[in-house]
């Protein structure tokens, strides 16, 4: 599935920069992906290696050259250090072509809104964007914060949707479904 719309390599909101990832943000790639409490829902993504960090790279690099939209590295205005990553892959669920709405953030970050800020930013970008594509995200039902992202990036439950993931059974909060 390929949908070459409009690149836009940075978004921005009232306190997060998000850009496209480049070859210096592997290193936070993997400190991110490593941290088993950051991969604690998901722990098929968490990551062991530099070689697996660059892998990731490649397919999120992979996905913006094809599809022109990808993951996103999060910072904080003024500040170097990533907080995590927030963006949208294509993908299929229940033979649907939609988006998916994928949001990681270091634990130093959480509690302080900025998933949700980031989440928020990527779903409007992706209706502007990409609006025939349904948005869902894929949640783990013990996942209580990443349930609250999901719905301020205005996102409702689908539970017609829900079954088995990659990690377990997977609750879907979507947006732009088709009726």
């Amino acid at each position: 599935m390929s949908d070459r719309s409009p690149a836009a390599e940075e978004l921005r909101t009232s306190r997060l920069s998000l850009r496209r990832p480049t070859e210096a943000d592997i290193d936070a790639i993997l400190a991110i992906h490593r941290d088993p409490a950051a991969c604690l829902h998901n722990p098929s993504d968490a990551l062991a290696d530099l070689d697996e960090a660059e892998g990731l790279y490649r397919r999120w690099n992979d996905q913006w050259q094809r599809c022109g939209y990808g993951y996103w590295v999060v910072r904080r205005h003024g500040h170097a250090s990533p907080l995590g990553f927030c963006g949208v892959k294509p993908m299929e669920l229940r033979g649907m072509e939609v988006l998916n709405l994928f949001y990681r953030f270091a634990p130093s970050a959480w509690g302080r809104g900025f998933a949700g800020e980031a989440a928020t930013a990527v779903t409007a970008w992706a209706s502007q964007h990409v609006p025939g594509l349904p948005l869902i995200a894929r949640v783990r039902p013990a996942n209580v914060a990443s349930q609250r992202v999901a719905v301020r990036a205005g996102l409702t439950r689908a539970e017609r949707l829900d079954g088995p993931g990659h990690d377990g059974f997977d609750w879907i909060y979507a947006t732009n479904l088709p009726d």
